[in-house]
């Protein structure tokens, strides 16, 4: 792995690259999955690189199902064992669940490799060596074993593709899923959608678990049954909304000004904008649109 400074601004970023880089070189993670953390990097960024409230919920939501599930099952693909292989293991064992490897770009090879590093982790069992085209799919995420996914009725699919969680719902199971697009197929299918990077909501996760593992029975089913997917999803949209109107107006030089006499928020006028080196019909309609702003 490259040395990286811990004082480097995007420690913690490039730190979880060169891990899903090193679980490529492993033979764990698909060079597909690339692509797939810097997509979530993306949206990660968009929301703050934090756990947002509503994020914060959907967590605590997904731990009560857990715990009340009978047959729990936590599915395991080459970027989540890179990334968080001891905490998967964890919320495993604290919660019941089983551990299952399923992969979209399947290899005998990587399936073994991942319950190796799962098994290293402190797991005992995990599944996913003698799975069957069970699910109604045409690719290898089809391929489940029948004491896990097959017969779950709860199973929690961090970094998620959207057709098998589809696939899943429609099998009458309850989907947890960590997705940080809220756009996603996989977050508008899950019956929980964790809009949260999977290095954060597994530790948040497990640190709930002591609190509601003492609740009764029918405590866990009234925080569940008051959870509403929908209004997760639509905070998360909103904060990506704010985070981006924030820094639009950072750039236009425009800052809410606390003194307006009405009290409420009004905003003062933009700095001078520096020369935009483009296009001037570009440049023009950038300016026009920053006049509008203030306008608003």
């Amino acid at each position: 792995m490259t040395e990286i400074p811990k004082n480097h601004p995007r420690y913690e970023s490039l730190m979880v690259r060169e891990q899903i880089a090193a679980g490529v070189e492993k033979g764990i993670t698909s060079s597909q999955g690339l692509i797939a953390q810097g997509r979530g990097e993306a949206f990660d960024y968009l929301i703050g690189e934090k756990t947002i409230d509503s994020a914060d919920y959907a967590e605590a939501v997904a731990v009560c199902l857990l715990l009340l599930a009978e047959n729990p099952v936590i599915s395991v693909n080459g970027n989540a064992a890179a990334l968080a292989p001891e905490d998967l293991v964890m919320l495993a064992q604290l919660t019941g669940a089983k551990l299952e490897v399923n992969l979209f770009h399947r290899t005998e090879e990587r399936v073994k490799k991942i319950i190796g590093t799962l098994k290293e982790s402190g797991a005992d069992v995990v599944l996913g060596e003698n799975a069957e085209p069970l699910l109604p799919l045409d690719h290898e995420r089809a391929k489940v074993e029948r004491e896990g996914i097959y017969d779950a009725d709860v199973v929690f699919v961090p970094l998620e593709d959207g057709d098998r969680c589809k696939a899943l719902t429609d099998m009458k199971k309850l989907v947890i899923a960590v997705d940080l697009n809220p756009l996603s197929r996989t977050a508008q299918t899950a019956h929980v959608s964790i809009v949260d990077n999977l290095k954060r909501a597994l530790p948040n996760m497990i640190n709930m678990i002591p609190d509601f593992r003492n609740m009764e029975e029918e405590d866990l089913w009234e925080i569940v049954n008051a959870y509403d997917n929908n209004v997760v999803l639509v905070d998360a949209v909103e904060t990506i909304k704010e985070n981006l109107t924030a820094k639009q107006n950072e750039l236009l030089g425009i800052v809410e000004d606390s003194d307006k006499k009405d009290g409420k928020p009004g905003r003062k006028e933009p700095k001078k904008q520096a020369r935009i080196q483009r296009d001037p019909e570009i440049a023009r309609k950038v300016m026009m649109r920053g006049g509008d702003l203030m306008m608003e």
